[in-house]
């Protein structure tokens, strides 16, 4: 993949392509989080490889687990637990940054945590609270942000704690991946606006249902984790619906038509949610067995939207609404500017800088298409940022994308897939 500036391919006629993605980074990591204290052997099969879960797996090994590489891509996590001092290298990972901390927990040892520079600015007050309220020793300094020590002492006393997760459904999941371990379980109450995200949280609970873990989340805003022992996963991970927005937007973009296989019936990803939007932005949906097929003739519209539950997808529906024909409100996810950039800030900025007018409002953007001239369309580091810009460098020739090397934090492969389901060469995204 190109690190340096990519001026992307422009469509020059209607798409149709079939584009198979990689599995989901969700699902992958708190796979690899249940797999770590799971009662034998698990493995994962196809998973995500991109810098998020692999710095996971490196996460992981660091606190004495075994993450192995087996058989074209599978993964084989043996159970372990490190005595002594470790450090955890978090990225811009929001998943290590708060599903492993409760893990470390476990440990007998310090365990520190830092990231990336962007990643120091990222909330974690809440959950490291959480974490002390159930008995554990957290040293960060009163910044509620990376960088801190969790010091472990073998065992978490567990039991009831409250705490704010309106700045991230990941606080909930963070406790709920490793509650069965703690003496007590976990019961997490949460207090504050509405939690965001909340099919994330629906995910976290079926998967630790899968491998025999008792959970109730019967009561709005309340969710216990029993103790008790975790079964093995022997899991294929789902392909990746939040990484098939873009692809599937091109349908729409170049009045084309693009195929997703192995699409699933029932899943808990948020970013299953694209099939409605697209829908209602006058595309044609068809979810088959053998996969999801988008395809449009005519213009498609924008429309009004609360994204809250599914506010990854933000970055593209953005990039789509400033090609639709009618003006776009996307509300409901304020809290995305404490994502790996300001989203509404930067969506703002660089579809201004492309002669889109925008709106910024309290929790989300007023998007009016206009004409749209080239220009340099800036990431942040952030790889939803890449994908919007895209997308939005299909209809407009010229479009300088930077560093689409980020990308790789979910999605290592995506100009390769680009670039093939255009039709194209890599070589013919040139680089600037």
């Amino acid at each position: 993949m190109p690190s340096a500036d990519w001026t992307c391919p422009t469509a020059e006629g209607p798409v149709d392509a079939t584009v198979a993605l990689p599995g989901s980074k969700s699902l992958t990591n708190r796979f690899l989080v249940l797999a770590a204290r799971a009662g034998g052997v698990s493995r994962l099969r196809a998973p995500l490889r991109s810098r998020d879960t692999l710095l996971m797996a490196d996460a992981l090994r660091a606190l004495g687990v075994s993450v192995e590489d087996v058989d074209e891509g599978d993964w084989l996590v043996t159970p372990g637990s490190a005595r002594g001092s470790a450090s955890i290298d978090c990225g811009l990972a929001g998943t290590v940054m708060r599903f492993v901390p409760p893990l470390a927990a476990l440990t007998d040892g310090a365990v520190s945590f830092d990231g990336d520079e962007h990643a120091r600015t990222r909330p974690m007050g809440p959950a490291l609270g959480a974490l002390r309220a159930l008995g554990v020793d957290v040293d960060d300094d009163g910044r509620g942000t990376l960088p801190f020590t969790v010091r472990g002492t073998g065992s978490v006393r567990g039991g009831d704690v409250t705490l704010d997760a309106s700045a991230s459904s990941q606080f909930v999941s963070a406790l709920l991946l490793s509650g069965a371990h703690y003496d007590d379980g976990v019961t997490i109450r949460h207090a504050g606006p509405p939690v965001p995200s909340q099919p994330h949280i629906e995910m976290t609970v079926e998967a630790l249902r899968d491998v025999g873990a008792d959970v109730d989340d019967g009561e709005p805003d309340t969710w216990r984790v029993e103790p008790g022992p975790l079964n093995p996963l022997d899991v294929q991970v789902e392909p990746d619906l939040s990484n098939a927005a873009p692809f599937l937007a091109a349908a729409l973009v170049t009045r084309g038509r693009v195929r997703v296989p192995g699409w699933p019936q029932h899943t808990t990803q948020a970013g299953d949610d694209i099939r409605d939007i697209l829908d209602e932005m006058g595309a044609d949906v068809v979810l088959a067995r053998d996969g999801l097929t988008v395809s449009a003739v005519d213009g498609f519209t924008g429309v009004d939207l609360d994204l809250h539950d599914a506010s990854e997808l933000t970055p593209v529906v953005a990039a789509l609404a400033a090609l639709a024909d009618g003006p776009t409100r996307i509300r409901g996810v304020a809290h995305i500017r404490g994502h790996e950039t300001d989203r509404l800030a930067a969506l703002a900025r660089e579809l201004g800088a492309l002669g889109v007018e925008v709106d910024e409002t309290e929790d989300g953007l007023h998007i009016a298409p206009r004409p749209l001239s080239p220009a340099r369309f800036s990431t942040y580091g952030d790889h939803r940022m890449v994908m919007a810009g895209a997308v939005l460098g299909l209809a407009v020739p010229g479009l300088v994308l930077e560093d689409p090397g980020t990308v790789a934090k979910t999605l290592p492969t995506f100009v390769d897939l680009w670039t093939t389901m255009l039709g194209e060469t890599t070589a013919q995204g040139r680089t600037a």
